[in-house]
């Protein structure tokens, strides 16, 4: 008996220790870590000036980024999801031409990609007398809007197209995987019952699919953003484009640093409260069906 009550005196010591020092470790880091918070804001207000007189140029290009990567994205879920039902299709050549799709271009680099768009395909349709500036021009000229159409047009136009296509290959095997995560057995009631393969994607294996995968999509938003800085190498003015711009001039390095950083704060900006949407979303919908 006596014996028993000292094992136990042992574990609850153990127990009130360990505790302890997690509770040390926790207060060490948030300590470090509003050390370090204070450091970078006193950092920022080191260079006052420019941070003030870079914010309205940051934004601007901060703006541009997100059109961008929206506009990138609704075409790569379009994508994707043509992509997924190719895959998932009955036909031997629909699926072999789905997973061509998916295999060169996950397999292939995505600035490779982009250049293939830009010099490739964009020389080829101007050659045939297809410009995409032209065309919006044209079009913004009707609404006395011309002057809204950016000298860099081209390179929108191609960029978006590029990173929807990349991007659409990769959400394929995202919705393709969902798809297929949802219980065979649900397809098999609902045909049972009366619904064909149509209404049994749209009002059974859709709605479950979609809860799955919006984690994911979300992280490849999330990258597609960051990956939206490769435009700049065809002179689209987004946000790492500008932050090039505003950083080269500096002669002095901690300055050009400074830039460099200040540019990087606002894609963290975009990108955190995406990040932890998605892991909201994860912790949320992880247990679903």
């Amino acid at each position: 008996m006596q014996e028993t009550v000292k094992n136990r005196a042992l574990v609850s010591d153990r127990l009130f220790r360990a505790r302890t020092g997690t509770l040390a470790l926790n207060i060490l880091f948030f300590v470090l870590l509003t050390i370090g918070l204070v450091a970078f804001i006193f950092y920022l207000l080191r260079y006052q000036n420019l941070l003030l007189l870079y914010l309205p140029t940051l934004l601007q290009g901060t703006l541009v980024t997100l059109i961008i990567s929206a506009i990138s994205m609704v075409l790569a879920a379009i994508l994707g999801f043509l992509g997924a039902m190719g895959r998932l299709s009955r036909f031997t050549w629909i699926r072999w031409i789905a997973t061509v799709y998916v295999e060169v271009i996950r397999g292939t680099p995505v600035l490779v990609q982009l250049s293939f768009w830009y010099f490739g395909l964009g020389f080829v349709l101007t050659t045939i007398g297809f410009n995409p500036y032209a065309m919006a021009y044209s079009f913004m000229t009707t609404l006395q809007s011309n002057s809204l159409v950016p000298d860099g047009f081209n390179g929108f136009f191609y960029g978006i197209l590029g990173l929807s296509f990349n991007y659409g290959a990769y959400l394929t095997e995202v919705f393709r995987s969902g798809i297929e995560s949802v219980n065979r057995g649900q397809s098999e009631a609902a045909l049972s019952l009366g619904l064909n393969s149509q209404q049994t994607m749209r009002h059974i294996i859709l709605p479950q699919a979609i809860r799955i995968t919006i984690p994911p999509f979300t992280n490849y938003f999330i990258t597609l953003i960051q990956d939206s800085s490769l435009l700049a190498v065809f002179s689209v003015t987004e946000l790492q484009q500008l932050t090039y711009g505003l950083a080269f001039p500096q002669v002095d390095s901690s300055k050009k640093l400074y830039v460099f950083i200040y540019g990087s704060l606002f894609y963290l900006i975009i990108c955190y409260p995406l990040s932890l949407l998605a892991r909201y979303m994860e912790r949320r919908f992880s247990n679903a069906y």
